[in-house]
């Protein structure tokens, strides 16, 4: 193992790094240091002491780089440990680290000495598995977790990382969650991301806040925190001294405290519910629920205390406008209150990727997932007890609701959820053999890249046409990344680049290169081998004299014929060069005009002109800027395009491509749509719009507001109306819309007067809406018209009259599924047939 990669328990160390942190008041105790315990207030432990101030029951195992065994207020709260370095020798501290753990748990509190821990008493198992210097290897780690698991410990404090996923220490995370130990990291101390083990689904990962009660700018954030707790605290020190000490190695022993004090009130709970206790009663620093700075919220040992612990925390999410936030990466756990109950929650995806979700619950039950986004429903899938169910993401907010298969159960069925992410295939794949290397245009440029998948390695061709220089430059956004660069020359030796730490920038300059191909190897270092959610970045600087396909096309009567969606490139190489374009559109379109691939420091003025050489428009880029584009409906026929810039450029090729669109009633999307008639027919008459892209979107989920809007249109409502939902204010877009149908008895609210109006609306609700419009009330004589429409359902008879009507009709199968969300295309050819029937 390379000196890199191993961890240390200092703050400042590059890879397994120990963490430290804390700050607060507590009760009226008599240790003279106690002054200086101002974290204790900060996490409520006056309160909490009121409930309860030790826990001799269970043992606390700190594997770390011992401690201080002879410390005068440690030594009545130690029992026996192990020294993994020396097991000839007692596990004690040489480094320090170890005992400032220890004494935020467990000094002894009002002995008229030194400091008071958060356990006045307790059992602290020492286990030495760090070297003097605070550094060591995940093999010891692992056996120190093991050896405490084995030797009766219920929580092992872990204020260490490293950036690397281990499959060892995943096993032996897995071993401590299934002897129900709870184990507790620290999250590191980097500003980057949340290190191992404190990463691992299970692990409680505690990161660290200032005293002002704001996420420290060093604590490590991600979607693996799951509470913080403070960072600067005041603590014992080798040889009977005291000390203060920083970071979220000193925050994570509180969290860890925190669950000895509340499992000695109720020792019959386990570890998966003492974490999500502690989520639960935490104290929201930022957006509302889960982020990934701050996880939960501030640890609040108060609260722990006195608060009941609920099977759900996350209710009510009944709703899309009330889901709840879940990480990308954790276990928790909630609960059904029945076959009728949906949890909703949300999760924002980092990349694209796939996001995968673990139920462990009884395999008896099913569940029914749907993911949607604003776009509405992406996929439905149905997933037992025990099993996982993947949706692939794009980037963004998705939306998860989760409910129980069988809608007649009536009893409370808990389950516990596991989240974890995939991060996208990059587009250059297959490419993971020098001879698979995907070729690269000959120009500078910047590309992302993963490693998706096990010993990931990404090759490369840049040929070079003409001789000049190459800077190339690889970085990362994620130090759980090492990357080396390797770069050689066809039939020349190879070189490799690999200064940087992880999370690190290599760099590699050519002063002179000569036609031909260059490879280039992306890879992360040897130990990190498993796939990282994170993008590499490679850079390629080229240097070179080139020459302009195109000219001569200084005239308008010059103009390169250009093709549409094909790009072309150019340069402006002297001091009076211009360079003119011509291009044809057959029918009306929406056309994007594109530049790009400007130099930097370089300003190009694009000018449009029609046929006649009339000038349209005109455009011009930032000096910091390298795109820049012109877009509109153009009518068919012949436009030009003249480019000039402020300077000269022969080093880098500029890019242009016209795209053009087929407009169909306005819009781009709806060409061959089932529903064209309907939405251009109305779009005619002004009762429906689309977007400012000139889409419509007609597959996209419609909403509560976006219904009432149409309909109100539709049926000319003059009169003007009040709003009188909580939730409407009078600066929503479609607040005139909804009052006036309100008004005129066409729609209505939830019985807690709100309106939803962003909410999507359902197959039956849409109809519903409609049928109101044109006072249908429904006819109840007669059988259900669809199979999955029960006599019993509210409604049914609305279905039943506008069926008769020929307003209405289902599926092939003869369903209607009234509960599916409803499209924008569904309803507005639902309100076309019933405008023209």
């Amino acid at each position: 193992m390379t000196y890199k990669h191993i961890f240390f328990v200092t703050c400042l160390s590059l890879a397994f790094v120990l963490a430290c942190s804390g700050t607060t008041y507590a009760a009226q105790v008599d240790d003279p240091f106690y002054v200086r315990q101002t974290y204790l207030q900060q996490i409520g432990m006056n309160q909490a002491w009121e409930a309860a101030k030790g826990n001799s029951s269970l043992t606390i195992a700190i594997v770390d780089t011992g401690v201080d065994l002879e410390h005068p207020d440690l030594k009545p709260n130690l029992v026996p440990g192990i020294n993994l370095i020396n097991p000839k020798e007692p596990p004690m501290d040489d480094n320090g680290h170890g005992t400032n753990v220890a004494g935020i748990i467990a000094a002894v509190g009002n002995n008229d000495r030194g400091i008071a821990g958060m356990l006045w008493n307790a059992r602290i198992m020492p286990i030495k598995a760090l070297e003097a210097d605070g550094s060591g290897g995940e093999t010891k780690l692992g056996e120190g977790i093991r050896y405490a698991v084995d030797h009766g410990a219920k929580i092992v404090v872990l204020s260490l990382g490293l950036n690397k996923y281990s499959a060892y220490m995943s096993d032996i995370v897995r071993y401590a969650e299934e002897r129900n130990v709870l184990l507790v990291a620290a999250t590191g101390n980097e500003g980057n991301r949340v290190k191992y083990p404190a990463a691992y689904p299970t692990v409680l990962a505690v990161g660290g806040v200032s005293p002002n009660g704001e996420v420290d700018r060093k604590s490590n954030t991600g979607p693996e925190v799951d509470v913080v707790a403070p960072w600067d605290v005041f603590t014992t020190g080798l040889g009977g001294t005291y000390e203060p000490k920083d970071g979220t190695s000193m925050a994570a022993p509180q969290v860890a405290a925190a669950a000895a004090l509340v499992w000695s009130q109720h020792p019959e709970m386990k570890p998966y519910q003492i974490r999500q206790w502690i989520r639960q009663t935490a104290q929201d620093l930022g957006p509302k629920g889960w982020d990934p700075a701050a996880g939960y919220g501030l640890l609040r040992v108060d609260r722990l205390l006195t608060e009941p612990y609920r099977s759900d925390m996350y209710e009510p999410n009944d709703r899309k406008d009330q889901a709840a936030a879940l990480s990308i990466s954790k276990k928790v756990s909630a609960s059904f209150t029945g076959g009728t109950d949906s949890d909703w929650f949300y999760i924002e995806a980092p990349y694209d990727g796939t996001v995968n979700l673990t139920f462990d619950m009884d395999s008896r039950y099913g569940v029914n997932v749907q993911h949607t986004d604003v776009t509405g429903v992406l996929a439905s899938k149905s997933v037992r007890g025990g099993q996982t169910v993947s949706f692939p993401v794009s980037k963004g907010r998705g939306f998860y609701r989760l409910q129980l298969s069988d809608r007649n159960l009536t009893e409370e069925i808990p389950y516990q959820l596991t989240t974890s992410f995939d991060i996208y295939r990059d587009p250059y794949e297959d490419n993971d053999l020098q001879y698979k290397a995907y070729v690269l245009p000959s120009r500078s440029l910047t590309i992302k890249g993963t490693f998706h998948q096990n010993e990931d390695v990404d090759w490369f061709e840049f040929p070079v046409p003409h001789s000049g220089s190459l800077r190339i430059q690889l970085s990362t956004d994620t130090a759980r990344m090492d990357p080396v660069l390797l770069v050689q020359k066809q039939g020349e030796k190879s070189i490799t680049i690999d200064k940087a730490d992880d999370g690190g920038t290599e760099v590699y300059y050519l002063p002179e290169v000569f036609p031909g191909s260059y490879y280039i190897r992306i890879s992360n270092v040897k130990e990190y081998v498993n796939p990282v959610v994170g993008e590499y970045t490679l850079s390629i600087e080229y240097d070179a004299k080139l020459n302009d396909p195109n000219e001569p096309n200084n005239r308008s009567y010059q103009a390169t014929t250009v093709s549409l969606e094909t790009p072309y490139t150019g340069l402006l190489d002297k001091p009076d060069d211009i360079d003119w374009f011509q291009f044809r559109i057959a029918e009306e379109s929406l056309v994007q005009i594109r530049l790009s691939d400007i130099p930097a420091s370089v300003t190009i003025y694009m000018e449009l002109y029609d046929g006649s050489m009339k000038m349209m428009a005109g455009s011009m880029n930032n000096a910091s800027t390298p795109i820049q584009e012109l877009s509109g409906r153009f009518v068919p026929g012949s436009y030009y395009l003249k480019l000039k810039s402020n300077k000269t450029f022969t080093n880098q090729m500029y890019q242009l491509q016209v795209n053009a669109k087929p407009l169909t009633g306005g819009y781009v999307d709806i060409r061959g749509h089932w529903a064209q008639n309907a939405i251009t027919g109305l779009t005619a008459k002004q009762v429906v719009d689309g977007y400012g892209d000139y889409t419509f979107q007609p597959n996209r989920a419609i909403t509560r507001a976006e219904v009432t809007a149409v309909l109100a249109r539709a049926f000319q409502l003059a009169r003007e109306g009040t709003s009188v939902f909580s939730d409407l204010p009078a600066t929503h877009w479609a607040y005139s819309y909804i009052a006036k149908a309100y008004e005129a008895g066409m729609i209505d609210g939830y019985p807690d007067r709100t309106f939803a109006p962003d909410q999507p609306v359902t197959r039956m609700e849409m109809t519903a809406m409609l049928a109101r419009s044109m006072n249908m009330i429904g006819k109840f004589r007669g059988l259900s018209p669809f199979v999955d429409v029960d006599e019993r359902y509210w409604g049914n008879g609305i279905l039943k009259q506008m069926k008769a009507e020929g307003l209405i009709s289902g599926y092939a199968d003869g369903t209607f599924r009234p509960d599916q969300q409803a499209t924008r295309a569904e309803f507005i050819q639902l309100l076309y047939d019933v405008l023209n029937r």
